[in-house]
């Protein structure tokens, strides 16, 4: 057998063995030599080769290396994986669920990982590895005696979900909600639910059979009537009153918070100690998927305050900025304006005795011809608010504030990560809690990873 046809089939056997990033190898893992911005991986091969590698990949020749030892050289990288991972998926007998849509993919898939895991072998890809490389690796990623396999679909273009969805081939598949998102490509939200719909477009994913949705906005009605021309097994829509899952009632106190459900015509009630919309929306999908599964619901209900909390996307950190105890509320991994200002909203209705309130906005990306109007609501929403201090960073948001000459509200604008760290090192001297929001790749985004880097950083 030659080097190519042992790495597949090692690869085939054997879960999680993957990795592009030389730091991340463990014994026996498989490092991938990729070109990226500055470097090509060759650079690190001896690097993964050190810390345990069984075998390198590259499709490189040309820098000197100190071994030539299971090292497999291929003319494209890219379609070496893509071929492995067809054939493992075609292998894979499990339940597969694929999660598409403009926000909340990471979250859910987090979510369904957790409380599957409770009972069940899981495998899920990483992180927010949706786009073709990143499906691809969680497909040769998998354990193939997984019960359930769970794959994220991103997409910031057309025909994108289309040809990730032909790899992954899920029969359950949610989508979580159609927001602004990328409209710079598809200029309008109709154009988004058309994309997220070929998820269960029978053309490019013959297995597919059961549609969980969110049905609140007029496009995402769109979705639902491709889906009954799709002809589904079952077309499952979430989120208002009247339709197969929603919530019923919410009676929110200091305490705790009593949520009442209504899942498939069975009533759900409960109690949580934080309220978040994000994490009741997680929950109603989740719960749904179990019943409609026939997974035992108490599963969940036993778990239902220990949910993951994952970085950037509202993940809660205990740190400190010149000797001062600050709670961070960190969603500086994406933002679009329903998610913001629903953002902002939820940071307003939190009250905390002596403690100062710090809201900080970065720049919303990929927002098109109205980008700057986008930010224009955001400051409109903030002014409905009360907040002790709030800072924004970026041109976008510079540009909206010069069109909000009258704003009540008195914003600090700092334009660079230093400089908004350097302010709350001069104005903070009181416990504070401070919420990011922002895209990904801001400066705002810089500052939080600066700031969890440079104090004492504890996730709660």
């Amino acid at each position: 057998m030659n080097l190519k046809d042992k790495i597949s089939k090692f690869i085939i056997e054997n879960s999680n063995k993957i990795k592009i990033n030389s730091k991340d190898i463990k014994k026996n893992d498989i490092f991938i030599a990729l070109r990226g911005k500055k470097y090509h991986g060759n650079r690190f091969i001896n690097d993964a080769f050190s810390a345990g590698a069984k075998y390198c990949v590259t499709d490189k020749k040309d820098i000197p290396l100190n071994t030539k030892e299971n090292l497999l050289h291929v003319d494209d990288i890219f379609n070496f994986l893509k071929n492995i991972s067809i054939k493992k998926r075609l292998l894979f007998s499990g339940e597969v669920i694929g999660i598409t849509g403009s926000a909340g993919k990471t979250s859910l898939k987090e979510y369904l990982k957790f409380f599957l895991e409770k009972k069940y072998k899981v495998s899920a890809s990483i992180k927010s590895y949706n786009n073709q490389l990143g499906v691809i690796i969680s497909i040769l990623n998998i354990n193939i005696n997984s019960k359930y396999a769970i794959f994220e679909i991103g997409t910031n273009n057309f025909y994108e979900v289309r040809d990730l969805t032909n790899l992954v081939k899920p029969s359950q598949m949610f989508i979580t909600n159609i927001l602004s998102t990328h409209l710079e490509n598809f200029k309008n939200k109709k154009n988004i639910a058309i994309e997220k719909s070929d998820i269960f477009n029978k053309n490019y994913n013959s297995n597919a059979k059961i549609l969980y949705f969110q049905m609140k906005t007029n496009e995402e009605k769109i979705i639902n009537n491709f889906a009954i021309r799709q002809k589904l097994k079952r077309i499952i829509k979430i989120g208002r009153f009247g339709q197969e899952s929603y919530v019923k009632s919410i009676k929110e106190n200091s305490s705790k918070n009593q949520i009442d459900l209504k899942i498939l015509n069975k009533n759900f009630s409960f109690f949580i100690k934080k309220f978040e919309d994000s994490h009741i929306s997680n929950l109603l999908f989740v719960l749904t998927f179990f019943v409609i599964n026939k997974i035992d619901t108490n599963i969940i209900f036993k778990n239902i305050n220990k949910r993951p909390l994952v970085q950037g996307r509202g993940s809660i950190h205990k740190i400190l900025i010149n000797g001062v105890a600050i709670e961070l509320i960190d969603q500086s991994y994406n933002a679009n304006p329903e998610t913001m200002i629903q953002s902002i909203i939820n940071f307003s209705k939190i009250k905390k005795k002596g403690v100062k309130k710090i809201l900080i906005l970065g720049d919303m990306n990929e927002l098109g011809l109205n980008k700057v109007n986008f930010h224009l609501d955001v400051l409109k929403e903030t002014n409905k608010h009360s907040f002790d201090i709030i800072i924004l960073s970026g041109d976008l948001f510079k540009k909206a504030l010069k069109k909000s000459p009258n704003s009540k509200v008195k914003y600090i604008y700092r334009n660079t990560s230093k400089g908004i760290m350097s302010y709350l090192n001069n104005n903070l001297h009181k416990k504070a809690m401070i919420m990011a929001k922002c895209s990904n790749l801001t400066e705002v985004n810089k500052f939080v990873k600066l700031i969890k880097k440079n104090s004492k950083d504890k996730i709660v």
